[in-house]
């Protein structure tokens, strides 16, 4: 079963996008209100994303393309499981059911 967790943005809580995970039969994990710090996505990826970016400077486009390319590319099956695999935090979220900790 595919489990997913994403923000309460409009755009990912429309009826339409609700009906469409039905049909697929995923899991929508809970999430809080208003929570950016618990995003996978920012402690994991973007995280270590920004860690990569310090020192570049990009004079076009095409370098910022090539750069995430690259960057993507670099990373083994691994670095992508430990993000989406690293249950400690959203299992926090999910048991307070809602109401804000510090973390």
């Amino acid at each position: 079963m595919i489990k997913l967790q994403h923000d309460n943005a409009r755009s990912h809580v429309a009826k339409v996008v609700k009906t469409y995970l039905e049909t697929l039969k995923w899991e929508d994990l809970p999430h809080p209100p208003y929570s950016p710090d618990v995003a996978s996505s920012d402690y994991h990826l973007f995280l270590s994303k920004a860690h990569g970016l310090a020192n570049q400077h990009f004079r076009s486009y095409e370098e910022v393309k090539n750069w995430i390319d690259s960057w993507i590319a670099s990373k083994d099956d691994q670095f992508f499981r430990r993000g989406i695999r690293t249950p400690e935090r959203w299992e926090k979220v999910v048991a307070s059911d809602g109401q804000y900790f510090e973390s």
